[in-house]
């Protein structure tokens, strides 16, 4: 059973925007997160001065993937002046140090290829690093403490609007899954295998916390009705661009899991026509989406 979590942030000029200092109960990590714009700040943050991790991320707008970069230095701060000048892509960036002395030159290279795998398996992201990092050769004990660092981090990244390391389609092992209620197992496994069925081709598709994922292997149609929408059209357009789709003779075919905000959003680009989510896709005991939103809601 998943144990929660408490996670301090501190505005330091009271905006979200400005620079925020966050650190998780009972771990010795913190994070720094900074705009650019206010990059000569941190020389007055003794945290950032010291030997980390740092990620730096492209502003988040658009429906194309980001970019970011995930780098390691015994001084973050002086690396970062560096990538000041040599990288112009992003526009913030996220550190990581420890509260106290610990983390070594071998720690923090292990961080960085750890994360940098992760973030290539997730796949939210297009990382700017050429190759993926050399591991460190670390102890038994320091390796289960960097991971243990890394899941931290993990909690504190994804509460500061960056989830860069999280799948898009979430699994739990099966002895998690045996420790919740069989309504809440049930109801999980329901919303994870939808389809959709629309002139002889099948999309396969997921509810998770933060909308809606197109599953790898689903069909879609080449042809676009009117009213399926520029905006729509144009988002088909670039997941053909950037590959997340395949043409495959007379359709389409989604090579990896993409995420919509709405199950709406992905029924209407399968089909590439507009259509209602909740009524498109079907669960596999035969309701449809809509019929376990609102048996769902009589429930609460």
């Amino acid at each position: 059973m998943a144990i929660g979590k408490s996670i301090r942030i501190y505005l330091a000029d009271a905006t979200v925007t400005g620079i925020r200092y966050a650190e998780l109960v009972n771990w010795t990590g913190h994070a720094i997160a900074c705009p650019r714009s206010r990059l000569n700040e941190l020389s007055k943050w003794s945290e950032a001065s010291k030997p980390g991790v740092y990620f730096l991320f492209e502003s988040r707008f658009g429906d194309s993937k980001p970019i970011a970069y995930i780098g390691e230095s015994e001084n973050v701060t002086n690396r970062l002046t560096s990538h000041d000048r040599n990288k112009e892509f992003w526009n913030d960036v996220i550190i990581f140090t420890s509260k106290d002395e610990n983390l070594t030159k071998a720690h923090i290279k292990y961080l960085e290829s750890a994360l940098v795998l992760l973030s290539k398996k997730a796949d939210r992201y297009e990382l700017e690093n050429g190759n993926t990092p050399t591991e460190s050769n670390l102890p038994r004990a320091d390796r289960d403490a960097m991971e243990e660092f890394i899941i931290n981090l993990r909690m504190v990244l994804g509460v500061l609007g960056y989830p860069i390391l999280e799948p898009i389609l979430q699994t739990k092992p099966l002895e998690e899954l045996k420790a919740e209620t069989n309504l809440k197992i049930d109801l999980t496994e329901i919303l994870s295998e939808l389809t959709l069925t629309v002139r002889n081709l099948i999309a396969k598709g997921a509810v998770t916390d933060e909308g809606f994922v197109l599953k790898k292997g689903s069909q879609l149609s080449k042809i676009n009705a009117a009213s399926l929408g520029d905006k729509k059209v144009n988002k088909k357009n670039l997941l053909l661009k950037n590959g997340s789709l395949k043409d495959d003779n007379d359709k389409l075919i989604a090579s990896e899991d993409i995420f919509f905000k709405t199950s709406s959003d992905a029924a209407s680009i399968v089909a590439g026509t507009s259509r209602s989510g909740p009524q498109s896709w079907i669960a596999a005991n035969g309701k449809t989406l809509k019929e376990i939103e609102d048996a769902r809601l009589k429930n609460i």
